[in-house]
């Protein structure tokens, strides 16, 4: 194997396919990069088994080959290496890496180690890039990252009337969004678990281009973007029942500028350590936010807001609500509540596709 590229394109594509290199597998082989080669098409793929991303560009080549290098140092030597072309040779046990007067020299990975991928040969259905970047974004934060509870960490994703429904939670909180008219991704009445962590790498990929083509089947999703490409396998298991955790009705309704509301929760948290709560007073005076740690101090903040309902305070995780806020579409949102111990939903007044569910904490 022989071919030559350009040393900025080469280490993006190996830190595209590096993303889904086990980390602590213990596995030889799943620490490696396949290095792919046919004709001026170079294929860098990454594997956990779990999650697979393939990365191409297109090179100047010469014997095709297939190769597996470690990950790593590959590309820490080609990051380290000046600007311009990078000239890569493979032969017997070994790689060269050389640019301008520098040549590196390293082992490769007996192919055998490294996991036999499928050929995708399923039929994709093709969505606008732009509103899954924003619909993932929205969804991925609430999930949980304890895999000692597995179904948790995906993202539940139905078919919903004319259009596909994700939702995520991790106990705590729950979002959910709604994207119109990308049912046919989903048979009626069929749904899917997906990896959060796979959701969360393949919207760093959606920025390649305007669409993205997809795939749901019954054990793994695949998704393709100009130049590269991420599979993972689906989780088993029965996602909560969500619908049972979102109240029918909110008596109590605050509106508030969502970037305002955002700045001063971010001031008042400087107080909230060590799991302190912060305090939302809603009145019809406007939103009072407060944060009281003990030995250390406290912080409050009033917020110009409308309010209709019963004078009521009630106590979030600041992080939880911080990560809401951020996520929530346009630039008012309203909080709905029942009471201090209630669900509250946080939701833009200008759309209903998206919901953001938060538990209150309880406070003395």
């Amino acid at each position: 194997m022989k071919f030559r590229c350009e040393r900025d394109a080469l280490t993006e594509a190996l830190g595209v396919a590096g993303r889904a290199v086990g980390s602590s597998s213990g596995s030889v082989g799943l620490s490696g990069i396949q290095v792919t080669l046919e004709g001026d098409r170079l294929e860098l793929t990454g594997s956990d088994l779990d999650l697979t991303i393939s990365a191409q560009l297109v090179v100047s080549g010469q014997n095709d080959g297939r190769v597996v290098i470690p990950a790593k140092l590959a590309e820490s030597i080609v990051k380290s290496l000046p600007a311009g072309a990078v000239s890569c040779s493979a032969e017997d046990d070994e790689m060269v890496i050389s640019a301008g007067r520098s040549e590196f020299s390293i082992r490769l990975i007996s192919s055998n180690e490294f996991p036999t991928l499928p050929e995708a040969d399923e039929q994709f259905i093709e969505l606008p890039a732009s509103e899954l970047v924003d619909a993932f974004r929205q969804v991925v934060t609430a999930a949980s990252t304890d895999d000692s509870r597995p179904v948790l960490t995906g993202v539940y994703a139905s078919a919903e009337d004319d259009g596909l429904r994700i939702v995520a939670t991790d106990s705590y909180r729950l979002a959910m969004r709604d994207i119109a008219g990308a049912a046919q991704v989903l048979s009626e009445g069929s749904s899917v678990l997906i990896p959060g962590r796979a959701l969360s790498e393949l919207n760093r990929l959606l920025s390649r281009g305007d669409s993205v083509r997809i795939h749901l089947g019954e054990r793994d999703a695949r998704f393709e973007v100009p130049g590269a490409r991420l599979s993972t396998r689906l989780l088993e298991g029965q996602f909560p029942n969500y619908r049972g955790l979102i109240p029918d009705h909110h008596p109590n309704v605050l509106t508030v500028d969502r970037a305002a509301l955002l700045d001063a929760l971010k001031r008042v948290s400087l107080l909230a350590r060590d799991n302190t709560p912060v305090r939302l007073q809603m009145s019809g005076d406007g939103l009072q936010l407060a944060a009281i740690a003990q030995d250390v101090g406290s912080a409050q903040e009033h917020v110009d807001a409308s309010y209709d309902g019963s004078d009521l305070t009630i106590a979030f995780n600041p992080q939880f609500l911080r990560e809401g806020l951020e996520v929530a579409p346009g630039d008012m949102v309203t909080l709905n509540t029942i009471d201090e111990l209630k669900p509250a939903l946080l939701r833009s007044p200008v759309t209903e596709d998206f919901l953001y569910l938060l538990m209150p904490v309880r406070v003395s």
